[in-house]
């Protein structure tokens, strides 16, 4: 029952917030700003919760909405399955998922106490989006950009707890790790796109279409890539940030795998986890090179 679980709250993608935190961590180490261990601590276990929780209702409302039962699964995409395949109860999966927001919500409460308005913002922000995402804002067109704010101000908020400020270059590193993570929402879409239409969502792909994939997809690495050269350049970042550059070979693999989606189910795929790979590892990359780079 456990690894059911596991996989309903798709553990894997959950690795997008550890590497949100983690960031956030690494940018006021570099800061020279001394990581409180507690505090960190509680950070993963609330972001991760509301991460959790959001996963866990989008399976639910997708189910009720009848989209998980049309979309053919993959390891990347058309849902976790549980629901479909009758693995848990739907009224199971809500429960769990709402318990997942109160934790988040409560351990978002403690720091507000203690942090005050800044932290309250952003906590209200996480809570409206996780109990909206999955009947509005995907259904607005909304949801790459959701990620991208999310995963922003998961960092800022990362980093505000262990120094009480925001600065230029937090907000510039969230926005990054924000895009690699909606890199992969957008990826993994693109085979549910005839059943997401037809129930009323708006993905991106949906919006400008299959045939301009390839043209959508090259907008997030494009951006990510812009802002860390930039902030490079302006000083911003360190010189050691452009070790993400190393991560290029899996972005590569993922467009020109990409580029024929009328090809096997293999190469889109293949597509979809090389996409994931890049995302990760440039993620992890990023963190690495505020690490060391005093």
């Amino acid at each position: 029952m456990l690894s059911v679980w596991l996989r309903a709250i798709r553990v894997k993608f959950l690795l997008a917030s550890v590497i949100a935190v983690s960031l956030g961590l690494s940018l006021a180490w570099h800061s020279g700003h001394p990581i409180d261990i507690i505090h960190a601590f509680l950070t993963f276990a609330g972001v991760i919760s509301l991460h959790a929780s959001v996963d866990l209702l989008n399976d639910y409302w997708d189910f009720k909405r009848g989209i998980d039962t049309k979309t053919k699964r993959t390891k990347m995409s058309g849902g976790t399955g549980v629901l479909p395949e009758g693995l848990l109860k739907p009224k199971s999966v809500y429960i769990v998922g709402i318990a997942f927001l109160i934790l988040g919500a409560i351990i978002g409460i403690y720091f507000v106490i203690i942090f005050g308005i800044t932290i309250g913002l952003i906590l209200g922000f996480a809570i409206l989006s996780v109990i909206f995402y999955s009947t509005k804002i995907v259904n607005w067109g909304l949801a790459e950009v959701f990620v991208t704010i999310k995963g922003t101000l998961i960092i800022i908020g990362t980093y505000f707890i262990q120094s009480q400020s925001i600065d230029d270059f937090t907000i510039l590193a969230g926005i990054v790790v924000g895009v690699l993570s909606s890199l992969v929402l957008f990826v993994t879409s693109i085979p549910d796109h005839d059943v997401d239409k037809e129930k009323g969502r708006r993905t991106l792909i949906i919006i400008f279409g299959k045939t301009n994939a390839v043209k959508t997809f090259l907008i997030f690495p494009v951006l990510a890539y812009g802002i860390i050269i930039y902030g490079v350049v302006s000083g911003l970042f360190p010189i050691y940030s452009l070790i993400v550059l190393l991560a290029k070979p899996f972005l590569i693999l993922a467009i020109l795998h990409l580029k024929d989606l009328e090809k096997s189910e293999n190469i889109l795929l293949s597509s979809m986890t090389n996409t994931l790979y890049f995302s990760r590892i440039a993620g992890a990359l990023f963190i690495i090179s505020f690490l060391i780079g005093f």
